[in-house]
């Protein structure tokens, strides 16, 4: 506190100090100059005209080839800035380090397929170790926004369908990322991304406009925001997207009165690329002086790349458009997040040793952790002296295993499948490229193994940023492939390399075993190989929804009722739900399969009725179950906990997720798991805002994935 009273004194005298051009620079982010334009970049550097600088170059630098960081190059900016400007204020550098540096961790989606807080928290720890240590001060990640829709390219930087879920990995990534102490070395800043609402895109349309009600806003997509902030996130990316025809990027109820002063954010607002000027192209401001003051009066602080902010903002003050308090307290929230960071008593990168094998490790338990297990009849584990045929297209693939949003990792440094399976097997692969695999031939190779595994996918670059899609569905010939393997009688084996969930029917049932494997990074082919040989026990669960067909999406479980029998996601009258096919989930969320058998018990609460008052007064229930581990193998099993409000004022959903255990039982272990539900799980946001708990009767379901009907009922009086 002591720190934070000396860093606001230092910071009085600073702003005291800046002319308003100055001041304005501080609200500006260029991305990184070209060789062509260095030299006058580091003109505008010593004139005081940038504040942070985007370590990349162009509005989708998650699909782009991207250059490498030059530590050289970005010290000498930060000398000019600290030495040869006026104000000597430090330059904040941002890069995309979505889900790794040097060493890539499984995409977002699939980190969070491990519901293990503790190993998400140590990735980003050794992301920021990487990052950091090549001058990266600021990433823009975790993004937060709950996606419903897999189409949606964007939907593998997130963490699923889920508010609960999604507001627990924000906390893990922003203590992964920052510490107890952004300044300190191997430490970077958090970007809580994208606020508000941008997954909610119609049609899965990258960029498309959202149709979100306040109840909606405040009980699905605002808490995950409110958990990284609460942890500590120091800034806010807002969103490109509109929310019921008001574009966030303009509007002072989300960024001020919502974001500041109700979920008590006190950091600084940067806009996504562009989004700024784009207000003109929305159709709520005329031109960019239009938008920059929309912009910086709603409360965005930062303008991220299309340098409106420096080319308006004078004016605007000058003739009073803007108050020049305004333009004051946005610095001075700036200024504020570059002394938590420490750049003023420290503004160079000075590179050390990172251990990068730590690390891959840590990527490899991290990939294995988050690949789910979706089938097996008995096929998995195999033996390492089986006879395996190895096909399909990711058999010697490299660079879709690391995903979008990878600018650092190298595909070369990759192990693939091949490798990673004939480095374990003692029995023999035999593998051919791709899927050309010469038909006629293909069978006779085949029947002579002992079992065939195919590796499928899809292409990082159908997934990312501007990179939606209108068909979820396999390719044509990965679906041949899979209908050629089957036509042998061998036992046939998929791993699935996909970034989002894909339709599952007419996939999953030519399948003995199904494993979803994701984009997981560096280590994945090792994963992978280490659980299809047994070395390795799966324990991942979906967070979000594997749907039958792409035409029933959206596909999410926390669905509130129908006063019709027309719940089809819990097979309520499924078959009238549409009448030319089943909409129930393929695979749901929380679903997963274990070598391990897991055997619930039943569910005990010691005292399943408390007093509204007493709930109030902190008072909590407690809840308990005893798994069983009977099976052959030890494992993790994640014992998910769901509660349903009965009655209330406002329709509440079927099922919500209100706690999840990721816990170790050996063979032959019974585990006790308990879990706590008070003031704080039991209640729900009204539209205006307010946070309610109303007394009445609570269905408490606790099992293996959402659709388990194992329940108890506990009442607030």
């Amino acid at each position: 506190m002591n720190k934070m009273k000396d860093f606001e004194k230092q910071i009085d005298g600073i702003i005291s100090k800046l002319s308003l051009k100055e001041k304005i620079g501080q609200l500006n982010q260029p991305e990184t100059p070209t060789a062509d334009n260095a030299e006058e970049f580091k003109e505008r550097v010593r004139n005081g005209e940038v504040g942070s600088i985007l370590m990349s170059v162009g509005a989708t630098a998650g699909n782009d080839a991207q250059g490498g960081i030059s530590v050289e190059f970005y010290n000498e900016l930060q000398r000019i800035a600290v030495e040869e400007s006026k104000s000597g204020i430090p330059i904040l550098f941002g890069r995309d380090v979505i889900h790794g540096h040097r060493t890539v961790f499984p995409i977002p989606l699939a980190m969070t397929a491990s519901f293990n807080e503790e190993l998400v928290e140590q990735s980003y720890s050794d992301i920021a170790d990487e990052a950091s240590n090549e001058g990266v001060h600021w990433t823009f990640t975790p993004m937060l926004d709950l996606a419903r829709d897999p189409r949606w390219g964007r939907v593998i930087e997130g963490p699923g369908e889920d508010p609960f879920l999604g507001s627990a990995m924000a906390k893990a990534i922003v203590k992964g990322l920052q510490g107890d102490d952004p300044s300190k070395k191997g430490k970077m800043l958090a970007c809580a991304k994208h606020y508000v609402g941008y997954g909610a895109s119609e049609s899965g349309i990258d960029y498309h406009r959202t149709e979100i009600s306040d109840y909606s806003l405040n009980n699905y997509y605002l808490p995950a925001f409110k958990s990284a902030i609460d942890a500590g996130a120091v800034t806010v990316m807002s969103a490109f997207n509109d929310i019921s025809g008001q574009p966030v990027t303009s509007s002072r109820y989300y960024l001020t009165d919502i974001l500041r002063k109700r979920l008590g954010f006190g950091g600084f607002v940067v806009s996504d690329y562009d989004a700024v000027c784009q207000l003109a192209k929305q159709g709520v401001a005329e031109d960019d002086s239009d938008c920059t003051e929309m912009a910086l009066n709603a409360g965005l602080d930062m303008d991220m790349h299309d340098g409106v902010y420096m080319k308006c903002l004078e004016k605007l003050v000058e003739t009073g458009r803007v108050k020049m308090e305004t333009v004051d307290e946005a610095v001075r929230r700036i200024l504020r997040v570059k002394f938590q960071k420490g750049l003023f008593e420290d503004p160079y990168c000075k590179k050390g040793a990172v251990d990068i094998e730590i690390h891959r490790m840590h990527a490899k338990e991290m990939a294995a952790e988050s690949i789910v297990l979706l089938k097996n009849e008995g096929v998995l584990p195999i033996k390492k002296s089986d006879r395996v045929a190895l096909a399909g297209p990711f058999i010697h693939e490299r660079r879709s295993l690391l995903g979008s949003w990878m600018l650092d990792g190298k595909p070369e440094e990759t192990p693939n499948m091949c490798e990673a399976m004939k480095a374990k097997s003692t029995g023999g692969v035999t593998s051919v490229n791709g899927t050309d695999l010469g038909w006629d031939s293909s069978l006779k190779w085949m029947c002579n193994t002992d079992v065939t595994v195919l590796c499928l996918g899809e292409s990082w670059t159908s997934t990312g940023e501007h990179r939606s899609v209108s068909n979820i569905a396999l390719t044509p010939d990965q679906t041949m492939l899979i209908e050629r393997a089957r036509s042998t009688g061998k036992k046939v084996i998929g791993v699935l390399f996909c970034g989002r969930p894909i339709e599952m029917q007419g996939i999953a049932d030519n399948f003995d075993a199904l494993i979803y494997a994701w984009h997981g990074g560096s280590e994945v082919a090792s994963a992978v190989a280490d659980i299809i040989y047994g070395d390795n026990v799966p324990s991942g669960k979906l967070p979000i929804t594997i749907p039958r067909k792409a035409t029933h999406i959206p596909i999410y479980y926390n669905i509130t009722p129908s006063g019709r029998p027309v719940d089809c996601y819990y097979g309520e009258n499924a078959g009238e739900c549409y009448v030319d096919s089943l909409p129930t989930p393929y695979y749901p969320f929380g679903y997963g399969l274990s070598y391990a058998k897991f055997v619930y018990g039943d569910i005990v609460c010691k005292e399943p009725e408390i007093a509204f008052d007493d709930i109030k007064s902190g008072k909590k229930f407690e809840v308990t179950i005893d798994i069983t581990n009977e099976g052959d193998f030890d494992g993790k099993e994640v014992a998910e906990l769901y509660i349903r409000d009965k009655l209330a004022s406002m329709m509440r959903p079927i099922k919500e997720l209100k706690g999840f255990k990721k816990v170790l039982i050996k063979k032959g272990e019974t585990v006790t798991v308990t879990f706590t539900l008070g003031y704080d799980e039991l209640g729900f946001f009204l539209p205006n805002g307010e946070y309610v708990v109303e007394p009445g009767k609570f269905d408490v379901y606790l099992g293996e994935n959402c659709l388990t009907e194992r329940k108890i009922t506990v009442e607030i009086k």
